[in-house]
């Protein structure tokens, strides 16, 4: 191919804000069938996936041709608006044309003007040419604009497949009229031509083919930036096509027929044609080229004579065209300006908001008197009231106010006004909480430019009076001895642990908001920038559009969130349709009068000013209708005008006639139309036009289209409507019985007819279709959608589609039908989440598939789909976050519509809330979600097996991305994510709880000190507050008890209030007719069967209620009662009381069985009765315990046991016990006791830490651990039971003030009425992580990466299994544990403790040596496993066997650093700044490091595994060396600039010797690269706390610690270290993992893993994935997640190997 006119420089000043690049195929029908259907099958569908995965546009092509029916090929007045609509639209290139070496026929002209018309019958009449086809063909037609005769093409009938033949003869038929039609007219034009009646350029216009014409209309005046880089054209030049005739005629015989229907489509073509051939491509084209900068490609090909232009030479060009039109498009397609869509959704939104406004405006085509009653409104400055825009349906409301929000700032010119407008109704997600947040976020972008230094939150303020120091006397952390007064002090890293981000909304870009702000905070925060911002000389606009329509809850919400009064500098704009509605009566409650009222009517005495919309005038509509008909080329004639005025009297709305313009565009002036010919009213006229429309267009076409834009969430793109279409099997099975199948070019001539109801406007990043009003959506449900059956099957086939089985569908529907390949061939592409890209910072999501899909798969009720492949999908988070969609994806995990439905609450709440807790990174770097959802799930995969899924998602995608940083091993977890937090909405009240309680079922109920009552019913509810009315007066609350499923209430009035929570909510009021006029204080109840036992504080008798509520007996005890417990068969009760007595009655006589007393008489707390031992066990205040056997209930009890605890008295604040694993708790100021009930014997005792004192201490479910508060600590701590350590602190940001717990939960209820839900099995789990007692010092990893060692410090050493996550064995020792090492045949463990070296055997534990007398302070194994050396600071250093201990000789001088080299011949170190080399054998020095250049001292050195031989030496003065030890050389290889500062504690060598890791210092690592002597030095994100080099020199880790926090976030992640490994060979990151406790120790193995010792104890691995890296691949990532603890470690404990007791070994 050769080119011409190809210059590719970009046009500068074209950019597309469209998401779609739309391209008008262009061609001759005739003479293109092959190289079109080659395009549309191998070009079309990769060019797609390539836009759509590198540039987030779609492409769509449009072939005119694209059916092999004639008759549906649409004629040129649609053709040209069809390349008008892609010249508009288009994000690239829109036009592709193919010339052939065929010009094509003439076509007919729709149209004639009538003078014309004339000339052309009188020249063919006085010519003796017949004219009666002509005559028949065009009818003059009055109605258009000039009048002209139109050609009517002739009627063509469906045939059903049986009679083929019959419609073949038809078309014929057509085909004939239709060629002699145009016969006729081109020798009239020939005449007129001749005669000078019509010039010669008119002349051509008759004559022009149909790929002429468009490539004109496309091209010909056309402004430069229309055709530079936008079109290409495509020429095909073919020399002796036709070969002989009689080769020709024998191919035709021999070759297939549509093969060679495709060469010899036209066997004879004219002079003529060919002249007009030539004229277009080296005239029209050509001066292009030149002019305009046009791509046109041209190719000739020479075919054999005998031959002509056969189907393998056709073939051959249509692959050579194909593969330069992939290129020179995906050329043009890439240089393209395509706007980038917004990773910040808020921001989004705002751009979204605004030009939907500029798009609504455009529609103000009658001028409304109303618009000067809002001018005068917002003009007035001293007005604080809210105008109101009333109006019936259709009256044109939001128009106006769009048409307003363009006219303000005109009308207040001297103040700068900031305009909003906000269509609720419009908006993808119209709740409160999300409307709100857009408006503030909207606010504080408006006027940032004034407010650079102001920062705005809405959450908690790190500087607000509700943050406590980070110096709290809360201690999380207890004496690992609980026997003792503890004296642990508390880090301020741990005490950081309950900070939570804040939203900060300090500019445009950043707009943050909490996912987890209450809609109160919001309101707050709205009312503080109103109050703020705004003033007088710069006022803010506030239009709210569209709140009657989107649910009056909804709607009620966000006008109570309003400011009332209007702050001064705001004006509010809100409609509302109609006086009688719910949202009226909100505003008129929100504004009561808060003005003096005026006299000038009752409207405006309100708190609000009310315009009322009336219908719009009917000249202007008359006049409007005139306009639009006149810019299609069309009017009515005066009869027909009469209709129309009466139709409008009728029914006088603007968009009535919009709807009047489409019909009366149909009208010819023969047209007989009557009054029935237009239908009243706007929902009629809607139905009529899409009862035309399906006449048009078929109905089954018509109906799927005007369904799928109705039930969209918020609109389709034109390429998802038109492969919605041609996908639909019931559209296909439609199409078949005629043989094809809708293509595109029917959905575009839809969308052409519907484009004066369509808007096209920017949402999700893409540029959608949606009906221009609410009422199309109205008349399709009810015309095709009436049913749910109906509804639901639209719903699934669209989320089948955006979920990217659609293809799959129609592929098994294609297979059933046996449609012929060439007639169904359609490309649908997948619909991933995320787009894969080559990039790791640049990829896009799919924006849409996150939008729609969730939607259509709930309402297709799709449940088990929409939670487990979407809500619970790693890519569709992924997609969300990026986006900035993080709210919208946490309230959909969270939300819990048709629970029933839902299976996994629980793993959806826990992935809400660590989404929650980690928001703020996740806002600035959403790449990071896989590993910090790694990191946070790994520990809880026991509890939730379901999430094993969702880790492999993560591993999954980290191996497609070819690089990463994964978590093999999760280190103890410092705390656990709630997975509910609930804030009571009590307005701006502040309030407090007074009491709390909850029932065995998990309802719980908050008594506020403002006497309110509220209630939270479980999972999937929020906390809501409870309204009684008793004797027409609101109830005011006192206090709340719980008994199993019952809830008794008590109010300041005395009454009580009971209720089954098992039953309806119904309360029963409970009467007691011996209440006296003091305020009694319910102490507590219990319930049996139907018989209710209520006590009263301070009160020495106890009242028995039956479930009426109606009194029974009262039973009257020695003193104040305390406690009461009732047997199980309920004919006893026992009542403990405050003089340590317990009083046993009998329930049916109400009479007193037998007392019993306690020896010290103090009050007893707590009755737990043992019916099957028959004895009670009472706790008293002091928390002794009594037990007493109560076998004879008419004797006095006999003492069975009293235990006294002792020290000093203390009173008991609760006590918890739990049957099902016989274990008391009871917690005091001081202490918490654990008590085995079984034996009634004191388990163990925990002392509060230091400064502090218990307030709450509960179980947790299985008794391992316990869950306590202490007084001001806004921590639940949690204490393991065996060891006696805290071992987790759950966070609640606010002062706790109760625990309870319900069923499998722990429910913490804060001061302010918060609650706080944790999954027990989630803190049991976390609670029992393994891990050491102190931090970890050291990690050793066996060369096989299976097994590694750990030690703290402390006497024990942990030897770890990679594989389980747990520690196999404790190497127990009799002193602290200095050293260990692992002999590299992995055989060997060799500790040195207290100057004693121990040998264990890894496998067996055994402790084969105990060796005494060392003196050693460090020990190396040689390489070779067969020897050790014992380093001594003090003494002789000795070389001895590792089988035996024997000594094979000493060294005497000390040598520090010591290294064995790698053939374990020589120990390498340095004494007095010489490096010398020790024989093993003798102990004598046998080398000395020595360079004539320097004499300096050696202040580093390595040896290098790979190069036994050779030791790297760094000396004082920056030189590099290598000394080949066994031929004592020395090579000098680099010298260090002497401004550089080398650390010598941290020189590391990989084993080839290509990479040293020097030093790192504050933000920088600095390294050698050997290989090409260079330095190299590269930043990190923070200061360095550690580094480490991979020993094989492929990568290096290192942790750093964040940077100083601006004031912004208090975040816990952005607080944390961040553990990052790069690639040496070129920098990269791999990939980083933030670290959730404070490391410690950082060491690399060989495996590709990396070990981080933490200061808890824990131990965390991460595995290294980068394909750039050669070598084995890690064993640390497991990819079988069930191979996990299954087991509880309580029941496998390690083993614990013991040292030998003695030495057996002693050194001289």
């Amino acid at each position: 191919m050769c080119s011409r006119g190809k210059h590719m420089d970009p046009s500068p000043d074209f950019t597309c804000r469209s998401s779609c690049v739309k391209l008008y195929l262009c061609s001759n029908p005739e003479d293109s069938v092959m190289e079109r259907r080659a395009l549309r099958e191998c070009v079309f569908p990769k060019l797609r996936e390539h836009c759509r995965h590198t540039l987030g546009v779609d492409v769509r092509v449009i072939d005119p041709y694209e059916s092999s029916d004639p008759s549906r090929w649409p004629d040129e007045n649609t053709r040209q608006q069809l390349i008008k609509e892609c010249r508009e639209s288009s994000a690239g290139p829109f036009l592709l044309a193919l010339v052939g070496h065929q010009y094509g026929r003439a076509s007919l002209p729709a149209q004639v003007e009538v003078s014309e018309y004339q000339l052309l019958l009188q020249e063919s009449q006085q010519a003796g040419i017949s004219t009666r086809e002509l005559e028949r063909a065009y009818k003059r037609d009055e109605n258009t604009v000039p009048p002209s005769y139109c050609w009517t093409p002739p009627q063509r009938h469906t045939c059903c497949p049986q009679q083929v033949d019959v419609k073949e003869k038809e078309e014929n038929k057509m085909k004939d009229e239709e060629e002699e039609l145009r016969n006729v007219l081109q020798n009239a034009v020939t005449l007129c031509v001749h005669s000078g009646l019509l010039t010669a350029e008119k002349g051509h216009s008759y004559r022009r083919s149909a790929l002429d014409a468009d490539l004109r209309f496309a091209l010909e005046g056309r402004p430069r930036n229309d055709i530079i880089r936008r079109c290409l054209v495509y020429i095909h030049k073919v020399v002796n096509a036709k070969g002989w005739q009689e080769k020709g005629q024998t191919s035709l015989k021999l070759q297939p027929e549509s093969e060679a229907g495709l060469i010899h489509s036209s066997v004879s073509s004219t002079a003529a044609e060919r002249k007009l051939l030539s004229e277009m491509c080296d005239s029209f084209l050509h001066d292009l080229i030149t002019s305009c900068k046009l791509l046109v490609y041209t190719t000739t090909t020479e075919c054999d004579r005998r031959h002509g232009y056969t189907t393998a030479r056709r073939r051959g060009y249509a692959e050579s065209l194909c593969h330069q039109v992939f290129s020179d498009l995906l050329e043009l397609i890439d240089s393209s300006k395509v706007s980038e869509t917004s990773g910040d959704a808020l921001a989004r939104e705002q751009a979204e908001q605004e030009e939907l406004c500029t798009i609504l405006s455009r529609f103000y085509d009658v001028i409304r008197p109303e618009e000067e009653e809002i001018k005068a409104h917002v003009e007035q400055r001293h007005h604080q009231r809210p105008l109101v825009v009333t109006g019936g349906p259709c009256a044109g409301k939001t128009v106006l106010l769009a048409h307003c929000a363009q006219k303000i700032e005109s009308w207040l010119q001297d103040n700068n006004p900031v305009v909003m407008t906000y269509f609720t109704n419009l908006s993808s997600n119209p709740s409160p909480k999300h409307v709100l947040s857009s408006l503030c976020y909207q606010i504080i972008t408006h006027y940032s430019a004034t407010t650079q230094d102001r920062h705005f939150y809405i959450g908690i303020d790190p500087d607000g009076p509700n943050q406590k120091d980070d110096k709290s006397d809360c201690t999380p952390t207890a004496d690992p001895d609980p026997h003792h007064e503890p004296s642990t002090e508390v880090s301020d890293d741990e005490l950081n642990l309950y900070t939570v981000p804040c939203l900060h909304l300090g500019g445009p870009k950043h707009g943050f908001i909490n996912p987890d702000v209450s809609l109160s905070e919001l309101k707050k925060h709205l009312s503080f920038l109103l109050s703020l911002l705004p003033s007088t000389k710069q006022p803010l606009v506030l239009i709210i559009d569209g709140l009657d329509q989107i649910g009056s809850n909804f709607a009620v919400q966000i006008i109570d969130s309003l400011p009332s009064p209007l702050p001064p500098g705001v004006k509010l704009i809100l409609t509302n349709s109609s006086k009688r509605t719910p949202v009226l009566q909100a505003i008129e409650l929100h504004y009561p009068q808060c003005s003096p009222p005026d006299s000038e009517g009752s409207e405006k005495k309100s708190g609000y000013v009310c315009v009322r919309l009336e219908l719009a005038d009917r000249r202007q509509c008359v006049k409007m209708l005139a306009s639009l008909l006149s810019s299609s080329g069309r009017r009515v004639t005066s009869g027909q005008q009469a209709l129309v005025n009466q139709a409008l009297t009728s029914c006088c709305l603007t968009l009535y006639a919009r709807l009047l313009h489409v019909h009366t565009s149909l009208w010819h002036s023969d047209s007989e139309v009557t009054e029935s010919s237009l239908q009243d009213g706007v929902h009629s006229s809607i139905s009529a036009l899409l009862d035309h429309l399906e006449q048009k267009h078929t109905s089954c076409l018509v109906a799927r289209a005007v369904s799928y834009l109705t039930l969209s969430r918020a609109g389709l793109t034109e390429a998802e409507l038109a492969d919605l279409l041609s996908s639909n099997v019931n559209l296909l099975s439609g199409h078949v019985q005629q043989g094809q199948g809708a293509t595109h070019v029917d959905v575009e001539r839809l969308l052409l007819d519907l484009k004066s109801f369509l808007i096209q406007r920017t949402s999700s990043g893409s540029q959608i279709l949606f009906w221009v009003s609410r009422h199309f959506g109205l008349v399709v449900a009810k015309q095709y959608l009436s049913t749910h059956e109906a509804k639901r099957e639209i719903h699934s086939e669209m989320a089948d589609y955006f979920s990217g089985r659609g293809s799959a569908k129609l592929l098994l529907e294609k297979q059933k039908s046996a449609l012929k390949k060439d007639k169904t061939k359609m490309h649908i592409d997948r619909q991933p989440f995320v787009f894969p890209s080559s990039s790791k910072e640049a990829v896009r999501k799919n924006l849409r598939k996150v939008v729609e899909l969730p939607h259509h798969l709930q309402e297709s009720d799709r449940w088990e789909e929409l939670e487990h492949d979407l809500l619970m999908s790693l890519g569709f988070h992924q997609a969300a976050v990026q986006a900035g969609l993080l709210r919208d994806l946490v309230a959909m995990l969270k939300r819990e519509e048709r629970s029933s439905t839902f299976t996994f609450s629980r793993e959806r709440a826990l992935l809400a809330s660590i989404l929650t807790s980690s928001a703020c990174v996740l806002q600035s770097s959403p790449l990071e979600l896989p590993t910090v959802m790694e990191t946070s799930l790994l520990s809880y995969l026991e509890v939730f097996p379901v999430l094993e899924g969702y880790i492999r998602e993560i591993r999954q995608e980290r191996k497609n991305r070819g690089s990463g940083l994964g978590v093999a091993f999760s280190p103890a977890p410092s705390t656990v994510a709630s997975i509910q937090c609930l804030q009571c909405d009590a307005g701006a009240k502040e309030v407090s709880v007074t009491e709390a309680a909850a029932t065995e079922c998990g309802i719980v109920a908050e008594i506020m000190d403002d006497a309110s009552a509220w209630m939270w019913k479980g999972s999937g509810y929020d906390i809501a507050k409870l309204s009684l009315k008793c004797e027409q007066e609101e109830v005011k609350f006192a206090g709340v008890k719980t008994s199993g499923r019952f809830m008794l209430l008590s109010t300041q009035r005395n009454k009580l209030f009971l209720w089954d929570v098992t039953g309806p909510e119904m309360f029963l009021e409970v009467k007691d007719p011996l209440k006296t006029e003091s305020n009694k204080q319910i102490k507590g109840f219990v319930v049996h069967q139907k018989k209710l036992c209520v006590w009263w504080r301070g009160e020495n008798f106890v009242s028995v209620f039956d479930a009426s509520g109606e009194t029974l007996s009262h039973f009257q005890c020695q003193s104040c009662v305390t406690c009461v417990v009732c047997s199980a068969n309920g004919f006893y009760m026992y009542c403990g009381q405050e003089g340590g007595t317990v009083s046993i009655f009998d329930t049916e006589s109400s009479r007193l069985l037998v007392t019993c007393t306690n020896s010290n008489h103090s009050a007893v707390v707590s009755i737990i009765l043992s019916e099957d031992k028959q004895e009670i066990a009472c706790i008293d205040s002091t928390g002794d315990v009594t037990l007493w056997g109560v076998a004879a209930k008419t004797q006095s009890p006999r003492l069975v046991k009293e235990h006294f605890t002792g020290g000093k008295p203390n009173t008991v604040l609760n006590t918890d016990y739990s049957d099902e694993i016989s274990t008391l708790l009871v917690c005091q100021y001081n202490q918490v006791s654990i008590w085995d009930t079984c034996d009634w014997e004191l388990w163990d005792q925990f002392l509060a830490p230091q400064g502090s004192r218990f307030i709450q201490a509960v179980l947790s479910q299985d008794g391992h651990l316990f869950l306590a508060l202490l007084d001001a600590c806004p921590l639940v701590l949690v204490w393991k039971v065996n060891t006696g350590e805290c071992v987790l602190s759950l966070e609640t940001n606010k002062q706790p003030l109760t625990l309870l717990k319900i069923a499998s939960d722990v429910t913490c209820v804060t001061r302010d009425g918060c609650l706080l839900v944790w999954d027990s099995k989630m803190i049991y789990a976390a609670g029992v992580v393994p891990k050491m007692r102190r931090g970890v010092k050291e990690v050793v990893v066996e060369q096989t990466g299976v097994w590694f060692y750990t030690t703290d410090g402390s006497e024990s050493v942990w030897r770890w299994s990679l594989e389980t996550g747990l520690p196999h064995a404790t190497f127990m020792h009799d002193s602290p544990v200095e050293k260990l090492q692992v002999s590299p045949d992995n055989i060997h463990l060799v500790t040195l403790s207290a100057g004693e070296i121990y040998v264990w055997m890894g496998e067996t534990g055994q402790n084969t040596l105990r060796i005494s007398g060392s003196r050693a302070t460090d020990i190396l194994i040689t390489p070779n496993s067969n020897f050790a050396v014992s380093i001594s600071d003090q003494g002789l250093s000795r070389v001895w066997k590792l089988a035996n201990g024997g000594i094979v000789c000493s060294i005497h001088v000390h040598l520090s650093d010591a290294q064995v080299l790698p053939e374990s011949t020589f120990v390498i170190g340095c004494h007095q700044g010489n490096l010398l080399a020790v024989s093993l054998w003798s102990g004598t020095i046998s080398k000395c490091f020595f360079c004539v250049e320097s004499s300096e001292h050696v202040v580093a050195f390595h040896t290098l595994s790979e190069h036994p031989d050779f030791v790297v030496v760094l000396v004082a003065s920056g030189g590099l060396y290598t000394w080949k030890v066994s031929e004592e050389t020395v090579c000098r290889h680099y010298e260090l600039p002497a401004t550089f500062h080398c650390q010598p504690q941290h020189f590391q060598m990989s084993s080839d010797g290509s990479y040293a890791l020097l030093s790192f210092e504050h933000e920088t690592i600095n390294l050698l690269d050997l290989a090409q002597g260079r330095l190299c030095s590269f930043k990190t994100e923070g200061p360095v706390m550690k580094a480490c080099l991979d020993r094989t020199g492929r990568c290096a880790a290192y942790i750093s610690r964040p940077t100083r926090l601006k004031k912004s976030c208090v975040c816990y992640l952005h607080a944390r270290s961040v553990l990052t490994v790069v690639r040496l060979s070129d920098g990269e990151k791999i990939g980083s993992v933030f670290l959730y406790q404070n490391p410690l120790t950082l060491v690399m193995c060989e495996q590709q893993c990396v070990f981080v010792g933490f200061e808890d104890g824990s131990v965390g691995v991460y595995s290294i994935s980068d394909v750039m890296i050669s070598g084995e691949r890690s064993v640390g990532c497991r990819e079988h997640l069930n191979g996990q603890l299954k087991e509880c470690p309580f029941d496998k404990e390690p083993i614990r190997w013991l040292p030998l007791a003695i030495p057996n070994m002693t050194w001289p």
